[in-house]
Formats: structure tokens, C-alpha cells, sequence
């Protein structure tokens, strides 16, 4: 009978600490697609991304989780070539056969953090063809936005799409995204465009998934550095324009004063074309009621 009793609550124990252990992971599965690029004055270039499912869609996922969780990412190579992933400043480099696959596991213990997860392979070829995406560790449960900013320069897109070598010294890029859209489009993206009321605290996450240096800039209010992943010293300040270098990450807290609606675009003017075409790039607007 004793023996029974013992074990049975040995297995209930077990359970519990299974429970428990589950409860604390967080898993996401990603299939590296490739495909084609429509861009928001209809011309077409390659462009590859992590997917949550094997069907192409030009937009990477971002991947939410809470301070002191696991995450697991089983990461599928669908496409016809060799890749790589890595979390940047966070797991080392794995590469990936065509039809394979790799489980990542990685904890994040501290929160208000942004990591980016990315092809480091031939660096930065493919990420710059589109694999990059964002990964926020979360400390609350404020409004949160997120900015995945990227731009292309389209002449090269098939050339890393075939894995010939380009000349980074001579990089224009001409089209320049927020989640993988351009204006008007971006204030479509409910994920994308920031929208409150007075006195809330609104937090924009961003990662510059590009190569090329961003400006960003908030008209009508200032806003308040949370986190950078470049210099902890900057996290404090605030202003209301956010210079984020390649491969870098933000977090930004607004609290608004006044109703209305601001414009937010990259300063480097630029960048918010499209193909040459104005305002076609990086611009959208803030709508606080």
C-alpha cells in the first residue's frame, strides 16, 4: 500500500515538474523560403525569408517571448541551396542542407530585449536577400509595435539570389521597408503602425535588419530609449530622432501629450523613396486620440 501511495506521488511530482518545465519553453518552427519581391511600385526582385509555414511570404516572423522562457526553433531548409541561422549575440552559426532541418534552443533571461535572427552565411548576402527577422523579449504587457526596417538595392537581388559576389563599397540601395512594406502600405500593418491614446505607454521595437545606417524620426513627440543593443549607455535618453546602425536593435517608449496625427520616416530622405518615387519608402504616421 505504501509502495503505492509512494508511487503515485512520484508520478504526480513528475508531472508537475513537466508541467512546469513546458510552461517555460517557448517553441517556433521557421521554413527558410524563397520567391519573388513585389514592390510597392510593382517592380519585382528575389527575396528570401523565415516563414512560419512552407509557403512563400515576403515578411519574416517576429517571435515574441517572456523574460526567464526557453525558446526552441526548428528551423527547415525548403529551399534548393544551403543556409545558416543564428541568433546574433546569442547562439553560434548552424548550417542547414537543402530539406533538412536543426532544432536551436536558447534562454532569455532578462527582459526588454531585441535580438535579431538571421542567415549568417556569406555574410551579409542572404541577409541582405531578406532573411533577418526579430526576436523580443517581453517585461510587461504594454501596446507594443514592431519594426523590422530593411532596405534592398534591387539590381543586386538576383546576383545574391545566385551567389555571385557584388561590391559593398559601391551600395545604393532603392527601396527601403518597415516590415517588409513601403508607403502607403506600412499604415496598413496593424503590427507596424503605432496607435494610442494620450497618456499611454506605447513601445515600438525595431531592428535594422538592412546594411545601411537608419535615422528614424518622430514628429510631434519624443520618446524614450529602453533598450539598445548597441550601447546600454544611450538607454535613458530621450529625443525624437534614433540613429540605428546595421544589425542593431531598439526598444522605444512613448508616452503621448496630445491627440493628433505625426508622421515617423527615416531622415535620410533617401530612404523614404521607393524606386526613386517619393514618399514611397520608410514614412508612416502615428494616430493618437
Amino acid at each position: 500500500m505504501f509502495k503505492a501511495i509512494l508511487c503515485r506521488l512520484i508520478i504526480l511530482w513528475s508531472a508537475f515538474v513537466g508541467c512546469d518545465a513546458r510552461a517555460q519553453e517557448v517553441f517556433q518552427r521557421l521554413y527558410i523560403n524563397s520567391g519573388e519581391y513585389t514592390a510597392v511600385d510593382s517592380a519585382q526582385f528575389p527575396f528570401s525569408a523565415f516563414n512560419a509555414t512552407p509557403q512563400f511570404f515576403p515578411e519574416n516572423v517576429r517571435i515574441s517571448i517572456n523574460a526567464g522562457e526557453t525558446l526552441k526553433v526548428r528551423v527547415v531548409n525548403n529551399d534548393s541551396v544551403n543556409h545558416a541561422f543564428q541568433i546574433k549575440d546569442k547562439t553560434t552559426q548552424v548550417g542547414i542542407a537543402p530539406g533538412d532541418s536543426i532544432l536551436v534552443t536558447a534562454v532569455f533571461d532578462t527582459g526588454d530585449e531585441v535580438f535579431i535572427y538571421h542567415d549568417p552565411m556569406d555574410y551579409p548576402r542572404l541577409t541582405a536577400l531578406g532573411l533577418a527577422g526579430l526576436i523580443h523579449v517581453k517585461s510587461n504587457s504594454n501596446s507594443t509595435f514592431y519594426w523590422n526596417v530593411k532596405e534592398f538595392q534591387k539590381e543586386w537581388a538576383t546576383q545574391h539570389a545566385l551567389g555571385n559576389p557584388v561590391n559593398w563599397s559601391d551600395y545604393y540601395p532603392d527601396y527601403f521597408t518597415i516590415n517588409g512594406r513601403s508607403n502607403p502600405n506600412i499604415n496598413n500593418d496593424a503590427v507596424a503602425r503605432i496607435v494610442g491614446g494620450v497618456g499611454e505607454t506605447l513601445r515600438v521595437v525595431i531592428a535594422n535588419t538592412g546594411q545601411s545606417i537608419h535615422s528614424l524620426h518622430f514628429h510631434g513627440y519624443h520618446a524614450e530609449i529602453i533598450y539598445s543593443s548597441e550601447n546600454s549607455q544611450h538607454e535613458g535618453r530621450s529625443k525624437d530622432t534614433f540613429p540605428i546602425k546595421p544589425m542593431e536593435s531598439l526598444i522605444l517608449e512613448i508616452v503621448p501629450d496630445k491627440p493628433g496625427e505625426y508622421p515617423v520616416h527615416d531622415h535620410n530622405l533617401v530612404a523614404v523613396s521607393a524606386g526613386g518615387i517619393y514618399p514611397n519608402g520608410m514614412f508612416l504616421t502615428m494616430l493618437i486620440q
